[in-house]
């Protein structure tokens, strides 16, 4: 069986004349895209790391006033949603709170709209489709760091840089000669379906999902004897407790923080305890949006505090 591309899965869940403009697009453009954003009464646009285009009838354009740019209705809106609620969003509860769907292979669904008094998103408006990639290799420059260092190391971008990206090629290496538990909360990482793990994260990788990182973490603590645990996107103080409790075992870490600069990362109390509490032996800093995945600095962290 061909495996289908994330492009591909997307297209699955739009539409038909919404998919077919989407389905036509050449494949060496499919191959830069980073999202498709739908947003009601706007045309439907993709995101490329150095340009914005609109699907149309027969193409692309970079003019969203073009009188053949594809239109997203209200009722396109709605059909996206059942199809990424299998027709049952009053099941949904937990994926309407979060704003987000997370598809085959860890693609995420944003979705905007209107929070109604319970806290769910209703009257949804937008749906923002970020394509997830397998880049192997990609962490090879990290990996180097901890095998010849034995230390953790945190892994800082902002949105699109590719963050969660290197730390699952660098999940696939470490885990392949060490312990290693990933902590994968909401299942964008291993991309688990039916009991199998569909992405590559290392032959000695157990996997957590569908639980809080401060969970997870406790978790494999307390039963996985991991050398090393792996997270993303680091935010509270529960996180960085967690975290700090497992360093107190004997635990590395390997995790992602959302963050434009250094200096940025390092002015957040959570990053702050941990930067200065010696959980992390070197920091690294992604490029951006525009280089998803280029490493633009690498710091040792001993030598900034």
């Amino acid at each position: 069986m061909v495996e289908r591309t994330s492009y591909e899965i997307i297209g699955e869940y739009l539409p038909k004349r919404i998919r077919s403009s989407f389905l036509s697009v050449r494949a060496s453009n499919r191959e830069a895209v980073s999202e498709l954003r739908l947003n009601s009464g706007r045309g439907a646009a993709l995101i490329f790391p150095d340009r914005i285009m609109y699907l149309t009838q027969n193409g692309l354009t970079a003019n969203p006033n073009n009188t053949l740019t594809v239109t997203v209705m209200p009722s396109d809106i709605e059909a996206v949603v059942d199809s990424l609620s299998h027709y049952s969003i009053h099941s949904c509860s937990e994926q309407l709170k979060d704003g987000v769907f997370v598809l085959q292979g860890g693609i995420r669904v944003g979705l905007s709209g209107r929070y109604n008094s319970e806290g769910i998103l209703t009257d949804i408006t937008g749906l923002n489709f970020r394509i997830s990639r397998n880049i192997v290799g990609c962490g090879e420059t990290v990996y180097k760091l901890i095998r010849e260092n034995n230390c953790g190391v945190v892994i800082c971008g902002g949105v699109n840089s590719g963050k969660t990206t290197i730390l699952r090629d660098l999940c696939r290496l470490v885990g392949s000669n060490a312990k290693v538990t990933l902590v994968d909360e909401r299942n964008e990482i291993a991309c688990t379906e039916g009991g199998i793990i569909r992405n590559d994260v290392g032959i000695l990788t157990n996997v957590l999902s569908g639980c809080s990182r401060e969970k997870g973490i406790i978790s494999a603590v307390r039963t996985l004897s991991p050398d090393y645990i792996f997270c993303d996107e680091i935010s509270t103080e529960r996180d960085s407790g967690a975290i700090l409790s497992g360093m107190g075992c004997g635990v590395k870490f390997c995790a992602t923080v959302h963050g434009g600069s250094f200096e940025e990362m390092y002015r957040r109390i959570v990053m702050k305890n941990l930067l200065n509490s010696g959980v992390f032996g070197y920091a690294v800093m992604l490029s951006g949006g525009k280089n998803p995945g280029k490493i633009q600095e690498i710091r040792r962290l001993e030598n900034d505090f």
